[in-house]
């Protein structure tokens, strides 16, 4: 089959498409012919040779995945071949404690395909365990239906489960032209929380303003903080919704009102942010840190895809071939949405 192989860590130059085998599914397994896959933050820190994820190269990346089944493993039943599907991003034992739990995204072997979980979707075969098969929401396209999964699982996870997010809070969304941020967007009107959204597009902040967003910010991290505070009348906000990292990490703790909540998914500016701990104790602020979210969580999110309460954004596409310029697309950071490449 034809794929985008990653042959080396590094830049974009170590993407190399051409031929691969065809996987061949174990009794547990299916086949799915991808037909769209989109990409993540994640596709480039894998690509670049994060250490977190432990692969062995040649590796195929790609999480996020649509299609349609070709094969179907020896004892896979309630599924049949042609079957239009998309793919859960996260694996996970269903064994140790955590799982045992219902905290399947902690799983002590979980992995994510695509990074240290499998060979992913850059590719026109893949195959997944049964249980990450999902039933395709009706009337999206694939390249609609491949860009839901992590983004809106991990919005969900970190506003719903960790956040607890309740009608009458107000969310600043930081980098709200991202995947991610623009599932937090969807996610926080749909239950009727009030929205400040920040970035330093004003294009990024009027598509925002037109999907919901009650006020937008055209920000520098150096006044991030006063101009949230001037929004809500010196309180600050509930709940901060982070995935930048140490760009405004420390500022986006001083936008916290009183028992206020971070949560973060992602560093894209590098690891490590400094915090004065004495805001943090003073103030009984919550730090929390999430990791996608659990299956029985993304089930959830699907059925308020399927029913067009939430909606997945598509902002470029891609042939499989010029995945190349893909990543740099995305590395450019210019997209409102997802950026998905098509087979």
């Amino acid at each position: 089959m034809k794929a985008v192989l990653l042959k080396n860590f590094g830049g974009i130059e170590n993407l190399e498409y051409g031929e691969f085998w065809d996987p061949v599914p174990g009794s547990e397994e299916v086949t799915v012919k991808v037909q769209a896959c989109a990409l993540n933050h994640l596709d480039l820190l894998v690509r670049e040779g994060i250490p977190t994820y432990k692969i062995t190269l040649p590796h195929v990346l790609g999480c996020d995945i649509a299609g349609e089944i070709v094969t179907l493993g020896s004892s896979v039943e309630g599924l049949k071949v042609g079957e239009r599907v998309v793919v859960a991003p996260g694996n996970s034992c269903f064994h140790c404690d955590y799982c045992i739990k219902g905290q399947d995204n902690l799983c002590v072997r979980y992995g994510i395909i695509g990074a240290d979980g499998g060979h992913g979707g850059y590719a026109e075969y893949v195959k997944v365990p049964l249980r990450n098969i999902l039933p395709y929401p009706d009337d999206l396209s694939f390249e609609e239906a491949a860009s839901f999964p992590l983004t809106f699982l991990t919005a969900w996870h970190m506003l719903m489960t960790l956040a607890r997010l309740a009608p009458d809070q107000t969310v600043l969304i930081l980098g709200i032209g991202s995947g991610v941020g623009i599932a937090a967007l969807q996610i926080c009107k749909l239950m009727g929380a009030r929205v400040i959204a920040t970035s330093s597009s004003e294009e990024k902040l009027e598509r925002a303003k037109k999907m919901g967003a009650d006020e937008i910010l055209l920000t520098h991290p150096d006044d991030l903080v006063k101009k949230t505070i001037r929004l809500t009348e010196g309180l600050g906000v509930d709940v901060v919704f982070e995935h930048i990292g140490p760009v405004t990490f420390d500022k986006s703790v001083r936008t916290l009102k009183k028992g206020g909540v971070l949560v973060t998914c992602g560093a894209t500016t590098g690891p490590t942010a400094e915090l004065d701990l004495r805001y943090v104790f003073s103030r009984e602020l919550k730090i929390l840190g999430a990791r996608m979210g659990t299956l029985a969580e993304l089930r959830k999110v699907a059925h308020f895809v399927g029913t067009g309460k939430l909606k997945p954004i598509v902002d470029k596409t891609f042939p499989l071939k010029e995945a190349k310029a893909a990543h740099k697309y995305l590395a450019n950071r210019n997209q409102f949405g997802k950026v998905v490449l098509i087979t």
